[in-house]
């Protein structure tokens, strides 16, 4: 299990948090990969949990040292990335760790892990379809939804750069499989 990684992705919406979490509470050798980023912390937030939260300046001064495993500039001046410092706090409790990324990370995280790195990218079964569990949150206006949804779209033309596509269209069911391809992945 040293120096593998477990990449999950999928596009807003697309049930890979709710995955992310019941792989973690069904296999107890994964650990969350804990973000790096730049923004601001959020009342129900806590650093070192949700987001390690570092300066704009401090973010960039690691990406000068090499300290990063991937990174993204994703709006001006707000970044997100993995630390190599995550990854080894990770290894050195003998765990693997697992990402819930957003795509374009997953993909820089495969090429980082190559081999040792498992894709697994979670698909709604229709766009149709995910604009309705979109819907049901409540979360979202009609712009964001749009912009959801047109993301969603172009997220989902990466899904072949990913070891296994997971169309999400049963949730118990499509967990039960994710767990086997970790255990086989890992050869536990």
């Amino acid at each position: 299990m040293q120096g593998k990684a477990i990449i999950v992705s999928a596009p807003s919406g697309a049930g890979k948090t709710t995955i992310v979490k019941h792989l973690l509470k069904a296999i107890p050798y994964l650990e969350f990969s804990i973000s790096a980023c730049s923004r601001a912390k959020r009342n129900e937030e806590t650093h070192a949990k949700d987001y390690y939260f570092i300066s704009g300046d401090d973010f960039r001064e690691k990406i000068a040292r090499d300290e990063f495993v991937e990174w993204q500039e994703v709006y001006p001046g707000s970044y997100y990335g993995t630390l190599k410092s995550e990854m080894n706090r990770i290894w050195s409790l003998g765990k693997t760790p697992i990402f819930d990324v957003d795509v374009l990370g997953a993909i820089n995280l495969k090429r980082y892990f190559g081999e040792k790195g498992l894709g697994i990218f979670i698909q709604p079964p229709s766009i149709e379809e995910l604009e309705s569990r979109l819907k049901n949150r409540g979360s979202e206006s009609e712009e964001t939804l749009r912009k959801r949804i047109d993301k969603a779209s172009y997220e989902i033309t990466f899904a072949t750069r990913f070891d296994h596509i997971i169309v999400n269209d049963n949730l118990e069911l499509k967990c039960r499989e994710i767990i086997i391809l970790v255990n086989n992945f890992l050869q536990v």
